[in-house]
């Protein structure tokens, strides 16, 4: 854990002590396995925890199922990666508050010895040449926000990969994808963030990084308690407010340095989504 992290804790857990226990303690929180995978979150509920005394729920799936529990009332808050489908469900009205947290951005890994031979590529030209290549490459295939990034550069790439003999779904989270595409010698797009927390244990090496369309933005989102009265609003604009908090904001910055030589995420709360080139 990076040195300034303690500290950053014991500011919060003095702050807890002050902190009046909520009437309802229970929060759902519905997120994406990249932040669980990562093991950002080991770092942060028990902070909010300790600071807000509420029990966190942490609901780790992809960005997609994620909105989708936020639709159905089966969640408080939503902490996920994919900007276009989080607008479609503000617009909807199943999203009250939005704001933005953090990025790092997506990687494309493979093979060491990349037969392929793609490392140094934009990301389309990578995709491109894996397809006409026919080399293996394993797809989350879960609707999570990195698979929804994934499909949105074959799509520019004009290539659909679906029933392709070397396009293989695991329908799994990141770190199982990540495990399966080590052991098939197989190429995947992957967040950085549980790439650089899971790399001793993978044959893998990153060898496309960098361009534009592989920026991985997240938001922070309450679910809209007009939508369903029984949600834990309170809860979910407390957990807002610590992740946007400087302090959180701090902790978010530091992750990963000590262990990784660089932070995993970037935070942004001073930011907006046009300052990250997002529509």
């Amino acid at each position: 854990m990076n040195k300034f992290i303690p500290i950053l804790i014991s500011a919060f857990l003095l702050l807890a002590a002050c902190a009046p226990a909520p009437a309802n303690p229970a929060l759902i929180l519905a997120t994406t396995t990249s932040t669980q995978d990562s093991g950002l979150l080991d770092v942060l509920v028990p902070l909010f925890e300790e600071q807000s005394g509420y029990t966190v729920q942490t609901v780790a799936v992809g960005s997609g199922a994620a909105l989708k529990m936020a639709e159905e009332g089966n969640a408080d808050v939503l902490l996920v990666h994919a900007p276009s489908a989080e607008k479609t469900l503000m617009q909807a009205g199943w999203g009250r508050d939005r704001f933005l947290v953090m990025h790092n951005d997506f990687i494309l890994v493979g093979p060491a010895g990349d037969p392929a031979n793609i490392k140094g590529l934009a990301a389309q030209e990578a995709y491109r040449t894996l397809a006409e290549k026919g080399s293996a490459f394993i797809s989350r295939g879960d609707d999570s926000g990195t698979h929804k990034a994934e499909l949105a550069i074959w799509g520019k790439a004009g290539i659909d990969p679906k029933g392709q003999a070397w396009y293989v779904e695991t329908g799994q989270g990141m770190g199982a994808s990540l495990t399966i595409a080590s052991e098939k010698d197989a190429y995947i797009m992957t967040d950085r963030a549980t790439f650089l927390a899971n790399q001793e244990n993978l044959d893998l090496e990153i060898l496309v990084e960098g361009d534009a369309s592989l920026l991985n933005v997240y938001h922070v989102i309450t679910v809209n308690p007009d939508k369903w009265p029984e949600s834990s609003y309170d809860g979910a604009l407390a957990f807002v407010n610590f992740m946007t908090d400087p302090d959180t904001q701090a902790v978010i910055g530091q992750f990963g340095v000590q262990e990784f030589g660089q932070p995993l995420f970037f935070p942004d709360a001073d930011k907006t989504d046009a300052d990250l080139g997002l529509e």
